[in-house]
């Protein structure tokens, strides 16, 4: 039941740009809707699909040979966390040039799709796999999320004497979904099997309470 409720979490966001695509401009925004609580969903740090290019990141991120969120969209300001065109390029869902939205970001669905692979995995081996130790959890997990991250939000904040100590830095397409998936993979492997645990413990508490009651 869990990974079929992952396979449909993670799912439904690439719904949305399909329905897009195909004229259903109603239940996408639904969709996207559904999902803004859970997701920033700015444009520049999400997979688009049916357009010329998979992503499309800000100017700052460093990537040659592609077209930035800048260009497609003609916003500025972008690099500046506090300013109204961060709004617009979250409300930005795409078009038949350059694609729609998926509605979750990068980071995110490689977080949700770790979640989901793990749960197959744990699954196909009857769910007889060792928690992972929770300091390779921390070294492997939460380390290279938490590096890129918080460094990319640090960055941005507008504190001169901040600024001093750490260089503004927009992360990459790549760096998010490699950190996501870490995340997502490293934490169900240390969370799953205590997870099953428990539930086979429940499960033989009850099992022997009514076997009492017969």
């Amino acid at each position: 039941l869990l990974n079929l409720f992952m396979a449909i979490y993670v799912g439904l966001p690439f719904l949305a740009p399909t329905l897009m695509k195909a004229g259903a401009e109603w239940p996408a925004r639904a969709i996207y809707t559904m999902y803004s609580p859970l997701c920033h969903q700015f444009g520049f740090r999400s997979f688009f699909l049916y357009g010329e290019q998979p992503y499309y990141p800000l100017k700052e991120a460093g990537l040659k040979g592609i077209q930035t969120f800048d260009q497609i969209t003609g916003l500025e300001n972008l690099s500046d966390p506090s300013n109204v065109s961060r709004l617009q390029a979250r409300q930005f869902v795409g078009n038949e040039a350059v694609g729609y939205k998926v509605a979750l970001c990068e980071r995110d669905i490689a977080i949700y799709f770790g979640l989901l692979l793990f749960g197959l995995i744990f699954g196909l081996t009857k769910r007889r796999l060792p928690p992972l130790h929770w300091a390779l959890w921390l070294f492997l997990a939460i380390g290279p999320i938490g590096l890129d991250g918080f460094s990319q939000l640090f960055s941005q904040f507008n504190f001169p004497w901040l600024a001093n100590l750490l260089a503004y830095r927009e992360s990459t397409p790549f760096l998010r979904v490699l950190t996501g998936a870490l995340f997502g993979l490293g934490t169900a492997w240390f969370a799953y099997p205590y997870i099953e645990e428990s539930m086979a413990e429940t499960r033989q508490f009850f099992i022997k309470k009514f076997a009492v009651a017969k």
